[in-house]
């Protein structure tokens, strides 16, 4: 869309000089514009995620940074170089794959070393980098073997180890841990964790997996047909989605599409079918009868009956329950609304189940206003 500028992050940046910067970059293939202009920028020490759906261009990006292919138009920068037209092996970058990319016919100890001898480290610092780095990811023990006598989990671990061991200013992970399951997935974001706080190296980690990002992040970039829809801390994107994209794609939200009725200071009001109070902080520019979308997240969205009042000043909006779901911690109430069709409110489990509530029920649905987020249009719209 033309026009469209991605919302930066709300709280003020308070990290060191910038490592990694994107400006103008826009990558086509054929017809097709994969990356469209972006500006990004990564700072030195920081654990940054770009996330988003297949061909979003996420992908695109870090291989630009990683120099495996130059974009049509504007500069990538490394610690303020111009990295266009510079070769992969000349970057002080390197790159942890989804698919571990190790050497079979090498034990743990040699893929950790190799990219140390290719640098020419020898001797007594050759065996004191691999012992360190092989100690950072808990696998000393398994310096003799080869990869296929490791778990998933443990050779994405010695991809690690040896993208590391060379001293990079710069790590790329693209997806790594995509090909391990759930479990061992939380296991190895926690190691990651560990891992770059320790080392200190920027992360530059590419994901689509929404949760992945908002554990392991400093910092989020949301992208969207090629463009950075919002660029934020973990808190941001997940309470103050800029876009109705953001929204639906990070967790679960609830949209609705309203009126503007009123301004008020600080505070936007609102109407729409079955609401008797909507009201939103005033974020951007709004005017009486234009037509927005706002969101609330369903955990922020609390049920009342007929007989009890929500507390004074909150937004109330009408329907009936059509589904009930229990979670385990919480149940999910899926509830009919003039205002938004299916609406989701997720109690926790604090009473019985059988007093929740049942489909048919009329409910209406509340929640403090401070937690209604208007919606800017995201670069598809």
């Amino acid at each position: 869309m033309t026009g469209f500028q991605p919302a930066e992050a709300s709280t003020p940046d308070t990290y060191a000089p910038v490592e990694i910067g994107l400006h103008g970059v826009t990558k086509r293939f054929s017809d097709q514009v994969a990356v469209d202009g972006i500006d990004l920028e990564v700072h030195e020490g920081e654990f940054f995620s770009v996330l988003g759906p297949s061909g979003c261009g996420k992908t695109t990006v870090l291989r630009m940074i990683a120099g495996f292919v130059d974009p049509d138009e504007g500069r990538i920068e490394l610690d303020g170089n111009d990295m266009v037209g510079v070769p992969p092996y000349r970057r002080d970058v390197n790159t942890v794959f989804q698919s571990y990319a190790l050497f079979p016919h090498m034990s743990v100890w040699d893929n950790v070393a190799y990219g140390l001898r290719r640098k020419s480290v020898r001797g007594a610092e050759l065996t004191k980098r691999v012992g360190e780095h092989l100690e950072l990811v808990r696998l000393s023990e398994f310096a003799k073997r080869r990869p296929a006598q490791l778990s998933g989990g443990q050779q994405q671990r010695v991809a690690i180890a040896r993208a590391l061991a060379a001293g990079p200013q710069l790590l790329l992970l693209d997806e790594p841990l995509g090909a391990l399951d759930a479990k061992l997935r939380k296991e190895l974001q926690i190691e990651l964790m560990r891992i770059q706080r320790e080392v200190g190296t920027t992360f530059l980690y590419v994901t689509h997996d929404q949760e992945e990002a908002l554990v392991l992040s400093h910092r989020i970039a949301v992208m969207n047909a090629g463009k950075v829809e919002q660029v934020g801390y973990p808190e941001d994107v997940y309470e103050r989605p800029a876009t109705r994209f953001v929204a639906g794609f990070i967790g679960t939200s609830n949209i609705l599409d309203a009126t503007v009725s009123g301004v008020d200071g600080a505070w936007v009001e609102l109407d729409a079918p079955g609401v008797e109070r909507l009201r939103a902080r005033l974020n951007q520019t709004a005017r009486h009868g234009q037509r927005v979308a706002a969101t609330v997240r369903p955990e922020k969205v609390h049920l009342y009956d007929d007989a009890t009042e929500p507390p004074a000043g909150w937004c109330v909006l009408r329907g009936v329950v059509k589904d009930v779901v229990y979670t385990g911690v919480s149940t999910q109430f899926v509830v009919d609304t003039p205002a938004g069709g299916e609406l989701v409110a997720f109690v926790q489990n604090a009473r019985r189940i059988d007093d929740a509530g049942a489909p048919g029920q009329p409910v209406r649905m509340a929640w403090d206003p401070e937690f209604t987020v208007l919606l800017e249009k995201s670069a598809d719209d």
